[in-house]
């Protein structure tokens, strides 16, 4: 008996629409130009790391928790005198999710999380890179279902990063609009 694959929702949406949609819209000639979705990089800084690392371990541990797989330890690279920062000290937490989590994610954070985001008026459509990679912040992590609200010691704000492979910024915003990422008008 043949095992069932699992595929995400998105993923079924970008097959099914998104790809059509982008070829209409830019013209392309073989179907492997449509830009896709290359992954998502998660990242919390935690500066009171400093004085005191377990803060960095519950930074990473809730992470964890909402990205679904075990985040890396981000390290100072050069001790700073003037921050009380030592080579070689944690001050983060970052995760890289791809495939199958990835579009996970990515559904719970347009569907649940930013919805949920206080005074939320629409993601900044000027925050790509110029090579067709998406940036935005989030001041709370707790708008993520996974977060026990009651549990939680400290609130910390986080990176999101979608890397496309799209060419352009035009291409990229196209692409992410048509996964329902709500940009301002």
């Amino acid at each position: 008996m043949a095992e069932e694959i699992y595929v995400p929702k998105l993923r079924t949406h970008y097959d099914q629409v998104v790809r059509q949609k982008m070829i209409e819209e830019f013209g392309y000639k073989n179907p492997m130009q449509v830009p896709a979705i290359e992954k998502v990089v998660i990242n919390m800084g935690v500066g009171e790391a400093t004085a005191d690392t377990k803060k960095v371990t519950n930074a990473a541990s809730e992470l964890g928790l909402i990205a679904g797989q075990k985040p890396v330890m981000t390290r100072a690279r050069k001790a700073v005198s003037n921050f009380r920062l030592r080579e070689g000290q944690p001050v983060g937490t970052k995760v890289t999710l791809r495939k199958v989590r990835m579009y996970e994610f990515l559904d719970r954070l347009v569907t649940i999380a930013l919805p949920r985001v206080r005074d939320f008026r629409g993601l900044n459509p000027k925050s790509f890179d110029g090579r067709g990679n998406y940036a935005m912040g989030i001041k709370e992590h707790i708008v993520f279902p996974e977060i026990n609200y009651d549990r939680v010691e400290q609130i910390w704000g986080m990176d999101v990063i979608v890397c496309t492979t799209a060419q352009s910024d035009e291409e990229a915003r196209a692409l992410l609009k048509a996964f329902n990422f709500p940009f301002r008008q």
